[in-house]
């Protein structure tokens, strides 16, 4: 690839990647630094870099996607120890030297390659996010065509976490204990108490969250609110969530 701007007589940018190598199904192995060396082009993406160099350099190097478009949430790693998301990184926005290390806290599959989806299913069964009802199995298209349009729209940009697992490696209180219910899932609660549709109280919410595995663990950082790559108002619900808490 090139990114030669015609006419410029400058010659192509090169980036290098220092990879955190290490598969954890084999014990003989260390953990280890590995060098990629690459050629940069115009609008690559880090996802970009990455194929290139497991097609064209090493076909073992282990990351994830799905959708390449920053919905899925399956490429997120530490950049340069930042947690973001592999198809959201353009490389020209990267220094000339990029570290590149899988997320911390979950569990490690293999060099970059994360099992995020295994806590993520823990996380919404033990905050059982689903929409409670009285009855057994109510019509919520009706009950959805009469809920306010303001209301909806809070709703919906609740609902735009794509649980790439961003917020829970960037937060202090994780690295401490694995029982923390991290910034993804109080937007989960806070999306559920929005929801007119469900029928729990507050005392029912404070039951999953109110102690130290939930807001009141929270060290009031906020790293997660820095890094989620969809902008979600994490900082307001976790202080929102907080208040009501406090007065449950």
């Amino acid at each position: 690839m090139n990114n030669t701007t015609s006419g410029s007589g400058l010659p192509p940018r090169h980036i290098s990647f220092d990879i955190l190598r290490y598969n954890p199904q084999d014990p003989a192995t260390a953990p280890r630094m590995q060098t990629y060396r690459i050629e940069d082009a115009d609008s690559m993406t880090l996802f970009i870099a990455l194929n290139e160099i497991r097609e064209h350099q090493d076909p073992t190097l282990q990351f994830d996607f799905v959708c390449r478009a920053g919905i899925c949430g399956s490429c997120a790693m530490m950049v340069n120890g930042r947690p973001q998301l592999a198809c959201r990184t353009l490389t020209r926005n990267l220094p000339d030297v990029t570290t590149l290390a899988p997320l911390p806290f979950f569990e490690l599959i293999g060099d970059l390659s994360v099992n995020t989806g295994k806590w993520m299913r823990g996380m919404s069964e033990r905050l059982q996010t689903w929409v409670h009802t009285l009855e057994p199995a109510p019509d919520l298209r009706k009950i959805e065509a009469r809920m306010n349009p303001d209301l909806a729209e809070q709703i919906y940009e609740l609902d735009r976490c794509v649980e790439c697992g961003c917020c829970v490696a960037a937060c202090g209180t994780a690295q401490m204990r694995q029982d923390f219910v991290g910034a993804v899932g109080f937007g989960q609660i806070a999306r559920f108490r929005l929801d007119p549709r469900d029928v729990r109280n507050d005392e029912d919410y404070y039951a999953l969250i109110g102690d130290d595995t939930g807001v009141f663990g929270c060290m009031s950082l906020l790293a997660c609110h820095d890094v989620c790559p969809k902008s979600l108002p994490l900082q307001t619900q976790i202080a929102f969530l907080r208040r009501k808490m406090a007065v449950a």
